[in-house]
């Protein structure tokens, strides 16, 4: 079969290769895959990753055959995969606790947008109640950006979105951002919780619009910079603020699942700013790295 594996070269991140059919254990489902999601970190940090791997950790499907030890959903049934291992093929062996059924009147592409993104937003701002909180995202015009968006405002709370320039701001206030910016000092709130998707310098300026007892969760570095703190800078008085680090790649079934009712219900959507076709895949890329797409790149397997 066909799949999408490492390439460590300079024709890289990804290459098709012809891959053995993979062979499900007693408590995996078979799934026909026909969208893969791309990530920015699985791309751009190919190092952790060896050569000739099948990549990918997001796309969505069809059970093709169910876990042979009954648990999991039934042949036929949509689903979309979330953080799951190799998943760019055209066929996946996946444990069911990777696994989220996606409901009738869900288009099966954007389930495929969930994923790492979807799952990272919900997982950080269920970390604390947000209702009536000052929510700060950073790089909210990506993938975790846009749910994270989302999912704050119906939480009850009140979100700033920073982006890196205006052209990266559109939509973002009709998902929910009460304030849009492109510069943190123009904000005079102190938050309550950030989500930092950007990291370098934006994370220092984050620390100085914390609010007493307030908690920067950095799930990302896409700037690729050195976050510099100025002596004495992380000295305070006051309640205690914190910078945690995200790093759960704990079974993501219960987070699709809660994701996708929310996507059923109208209540969320799905970021997708580039649709294709994974023959497409290196255009894909190449617009990804280069902050041309808002949101996710959803690729169909054909």
């Amino acid at each position: 079969m066909r799949a999408l594996v490492v390439d460590h070269g300079e024709a890289g991140p990804v290459r098709f290769a012809d891959v053995d059919e993979p062979v499900p254990s007693s408590d995996e489902a078979l799934v026909e895959i026909r969208h893969i999601g791309l990530n920015f970190g699985e791309l751009n940090y190919l190092d952790r990753w060896p050569a000739g791997a099948v990549h990918g950790h997001d796309a969505a499907g069809v059970v093709a055959r169910a876990a042979a030890d009954g648990s999991g959903p039934p042949v036929g049934t949509r689903v979309a995969l979330g953080m799951s291992a190799h998943a760019w093929a055209e066929r996946v062996a996946v444990s069911p606790a990777s696994l989220g059924t996606v409901p009738e009147g869900v288009n099966l592409a954007d389930g495929a947008a969930l994923g790492i993104a979807g799952v990272t937003a919900l997982r950080v701002l269920r970390k604390r109640s947000l209702l009536a909180r000052d929510v700060l995202i950073t790089g909210a015009s990506g993938g975790v950006g846009h749910f994270a968006v989302q999912l704050a405002a119906l939480a009850g709370a009140r979100v700033t979105a920073l982006v890196g320039s205006p052209d990266r701001a559109a939509g973002l206030r009709e998902l929910g951002a009460d304030e849009v910016l492109t510069d943190l000092a123009e904000s005079e709130y102190r938050f309550d919780l950030v989500l930092d998707t950007v990291g370098g310098p934006v994370t220092a300026q984050a620390w100085n619009s914390l609010a007493e007892g307030g908690t920067i969760h950095v799930v990302g570095y896409s700037s690729a910079q050195d976050t510099t703190f100025p002596s004495g800078n992380l000295f305070g008085f006051g309640e205690p603020r914190s910078i945690a680090t995200y790093g759960d790649m704990t079974p993501t079934s219960a987070e699709l699942t809660d994701l996708l009712r929310l996507m059923a219900a109208g209540k969320l959507s799905a970021p997708v700013g580039l649709r294709g076709d994974w023959h497409d895949v290196a255009d894909a890329v190449q617009a990804l790295f280069a902050r041309k797409v808002h949101g996710k790149i959803v690729l169909d397997v054909v």
